[in-house]
């Protein structure tokens, strides 16, 4: 049924990148927040706490990274790539019905 919908919006394949992508973000967002709230805490509970909580955010990333960087859809060691997948991407979103 997903594939009907994406061939239907005119996306294809392009939906579980936009996915990932998007997961990819939160991720960064969740370590930089943790990061932060382990800076602004006096408690050493509360510090381990977010400490644990930030290494699992961390892994979380690498393993959303990897998985894009395996399937072509994230190339973070090269920037041109990233620019040409990055501007095909947003040809695609321009031409959705």
């Amino acid at each position: 049924m997903t594939g009907i919908l994406q061939s239907l919006a005119g996306m294809g394949g392009l939906t579980d990148q936009v996915v990932a992508m998007d997961l990819l973000i939160s991720a960064k967002s969740g370590v930089r927040n943790y990061a932060m709230a382990i800076t602004e805490t006096g408690s050493p509970e509360i510090k381990a706490t977010l400490a644990k909580h930030l290494d699992e955010a961390i892994d979380l990333h690498e393993k959303i990274s990897t998985y894009m960087i395996e399937r072509g859809w994230y190339h973070p060691w090269n920037v041109d790539e990233q620019i040409k997948l990055d501007q095909q991407n947003i040809q695609t979103a321009l031409n959705l019905p």
